[in-house]
């Protein structure tokens, strides 16, 4: 199938990305199980280093898959099979886990590369793609797919600053589906390593564990592309009001209206920010009454 060619443009890419990556390697910190890939019949993994495949249920280890081979995954019946050597072999579970062994090497599927672990689920006979990863790392995707990575750095740290703390108001959000979000702007744009750059890097490294509050509580962050010229209440939207979120100029005018208006305008952002404001002022501005707070280490799971 040629979805599971890994051709030398790839390898050689991946291989660069891989290299770069090294020098923002994150430290230990709060996890999340971000949904790649769901209701699919077949999928590939593959991995930079050799990877070990655990049974998600007993722990006990399946096979060591190799480097730069994509290994074809279907679910047969209630279970998972893999492709080896030409053959498929069932692991007799319905899920499986991918350990990255020394948190240094990426995976690869949906054509793109990831930090962390892989866990796959059948789930009434499709499969589910989960990636398991510090939320440090998980940002390091986010920011760069969630904002242009040429826009000013004060709204990249605002951006990063946002997505923190939506991620971990909105945990276990989607915990039926046995992930916290999904990959896409339902919840946030996630690339995955295949997005960094070294400027969304440096904006989420620099602001390394800080959280919106309000009354001490981590807020969901809300944010969207542009209001039009001005960002409405939740009330308007959702089915309440929230106190921290008023109506503002979305310093965005002659930008197209995208997305549901509540919250921080990105464009609104990147405006204020190349007029001088920094990130704080930025969040500030877009959300009421909040203050900046810094997470405490926290290991992973």
């Amino acid at each position: 199938m040629k979805q599971f060619k890994f051709n030398k443009k790839f390898i050689l890419t991946s291989i660069l990305l891989i290299l770069a990556c090294f020098l923002f390697t994150t430290q230990k910190s709060h996890a999340i199980r971000i949904g790649l890939i769901e209701g699919a019949k077949k999928t590939y993994i593959g991995s930079s280093q050799n990877a070990q495949f655990f049974d998600g249920k007993t722990g006990k280890s399946l096979f060591v898959a190799r480097s730069f081979i994509p290994y074809p995954i279907k679910a047969r019946g209630n279970s998972i099979a893999i492709k080896i050597k030409g053959r498929y072999y069932d692991c007799s579970t319905n899920a499986i886990y991918i350990k990255n062994p020394d948190k240094k090497g990426f995976f690869a599927t949906k054509r793109r590369w990831y930090r962390g672990d892989m866990i796959i689920y059948n789930v009434g006979g499709r499969l589910t793609v989960v990636n398991s990863l510090p939320l440090e790392e998980y940002l390091l995707g986010v920011v760069p797919s969630e904002m242009p990575s040429k826009w000013n750095l004060e709204a990249h740290k605002a951006q990063a600053i946002a997505a923190r703390s939506y991620a971990l108001a909105n945990l276990n959000k989607r915990g039926s589906h046995g992930y916290d979000l999904k990959d896409t702007p339902h919840d946030q744009a996630y690339g995955g390593a295949s997005s960094e750059t070294p400027q969304t890097t440096r904006a989420v490294l620099s602001t390394k564990g800080e959280v919106l509050t309000y009354n001490n509580k981590i807020i969901p962050a809300y944010y969207h592309a542009s209001s039009g010229g001005k960002t409405i209440s939740a009330g308007s939207v959702w089915s309440h009001d929230l106190p921290f979120i008023k109506s503002v100029d979305g310093f965005d005018r002659g930008i197209r209206k995208n997305g549901h208006g509540v919250g921080m305008s990105q464009h609104g952002a990147n405006n204020l920010a190349n007029r001088g404001f920094s990130a704080r002022q930025i969040l500030g501005y877009f959300y009421k009454d909040v203050s900046i707070a810094r997470l405490k280490p926290k290991n992973n799971f």
